[in-house]
């Protein structure tokens, strides 16, 4: 038999479901656009250049290292520096404009994407974490 996650073992019938983080949602999504973005720009960068350039490799390497950077901010949004190692990517992000001039455009569209994640995310909670506790309120109230 498959073994059951934690909130598999603990759940109980007529249980309410904890709402999950839109903040986290929105923002977990950027991350990973951005990421394809970098490497596949990396690769532009790469093809460019030409095998007589001698970085071309180390673009490509620092390309796929820094998508793998936005993959695992993924992972730590939940901390408190979770969201401040994103604006970090979002500073590079924009920073690699200098490889690939295109990347300036791409990379203040994904710093507005990311703001909007993060704010209309944060909002999004307040008012899910509001109506979780009205429900459980009225569920109290009413023995359900």
């Amino acid at each position: 038999m498959a073994r059951m996650t934690k909130a598999q073992r603990e759940w109980r019938p007529n249980q309410i479901k904890k709402p999950r983080s839109i903040k986290m949602m929105f923002a977990s999504t950027v991350l990973t656009m951005e990421a394809f973005v970098v490497f596949f720009g990396a690769l532009t960068v790469f093809g460019l250049w030409g095998p007589e350039h001698p970085h071309r490799l180390w673009v490509l390497i620092g390309g796929a290292v820094f998508a793998v950077l936005f993959i695992l901010c993924c992972a730590v949004l939940r901390k408190p520096w979770g969201v401040a190692a994103g604006w970090a990517l979002q500073a590079w992000m924009v920073l690699t404009g200098f490889f690939l001039p295109a990347m300036f455009v791409l990379g203040a569209l994904f710093v507005v994407l990311w703001w909007y994640a993060v704010r209309k995310g944060a909002q999004l909670d307040r008012e899910n974490a509001e109506r979780y506790q009205a429900e459980l309120d009225w569920r109290a109230a009413h023995g359900g």
